[in-house]
């Protein structure tokens, strides 16, 4: 996430040289990932954590500074 970023709410993820844009529901709104298993834990992410990601989308539209959402384990 960036401080100064668009709506809707989304989030960068990278992979390698790769990058994609995916909105809190697991869409990829721009980009493309060719990893199908990065893809779906990237997802499985998001559903672990949307309650998170909006959280921290609202801080970030407010200059504050974000909470630290745990990776996958």
């Amino acid at each position: 996430m960036f401080y100064d970023d668009h709506e809707p709410p989304h989030l960068h993820a990278y992979h390698q040289d790769e990058q994609a844009v995916f909105d809190f529901q697991g869409n990829i709104l721009r980009g493309k990932l060719k990893s199908p298993t990065m893809v779906r834990l990237i997802r499985d992410w998001i559903d672990l954590n949307q309650d998170a990601l909006l959280k921290d989308w609202s801080l970030a539209r407010e200059g504050k500074p974000l909470a630290k959402i745990q990776p996958l384990k």
